[in-house]
C-alpha cells in the first residue's frame, strides 16, 4: 500500500473507535469485511476475492458501514463521551502529579497519591 497521511490515519482511527463502539451492531457479514478493510488493512480486490463479491460491493458495503457507524455516534455519542473522559482523566493525572511533587503534609499527599493512582487504573482500561 502506499503511504498513509494524517487525515487517512485519523479516519483510520475514527474508525477503530466507532467500531470498537458499535460493531457488534452491524451484521456477521459487514463485520467480516470491515475488519478485512480497516484492521488488516487488505485491499478491496482482495477483500472482493475472499468473499466473492465485486471491488464496488466491498466500496459500498465499507460505506454503508461508515454511515451506519457514524449515525449510531449521531444519536448515542457514546465515543464523544469516552474521549472526553479519558481527557479528563489525563487532566486529573498531571494535576495530582503536580500536587503529589509540592510541599502538602503527608496525609494530603497520600491522597493525593489514591487520586492520581485511581485516575491512572481508569486511564489503563481504556
Amino acid at each position: 500500500m502506499g503511504k498513509v497521511g494524517v487525515n487517512d490515519m485519523e479516519k483510520i482511527f475514527q474508525q477503530v473507535l466507532l467500531y470498537d463502539f458499535y460493531g457488534e451492531l452491524l451484521t456477521e457479514h459487514q463485520q467480516n469485511v470491515y475488519e478485512e478493510a480497516v484492521y488488516n488493512d487488505m485491499s478491496l480486490s482482495e477483500i472482493a476475492e475472499e468473499y466473492g463479491i465485486s471491488r464496488q460491493g466491498v466500496h459500498d458495503l465499507i460505506k454503508r458501514c461508515d454511515k451506519i457507524l457514524l449515525g449510531y455516534e449521531e444519536k448515542l455519542h457514546l465515543v464523544e463521551k469516552f474521549t472526553g473522559a479519558k481527557e479528563k482523566i489525563a487532566q486529573l493525572v498531571e494535576l495530582t502529579k503536580d500536587l503529589e511533587e509540592s510541599e502538602l503534609e503527608h496525609s494530603a499527599r497520600e491522597k493525593v497519591a489514591n487520586i492520581r493512582q485511581i485516575s491512572t487504573d481508569l486511564m489503563n482500561e481504556f
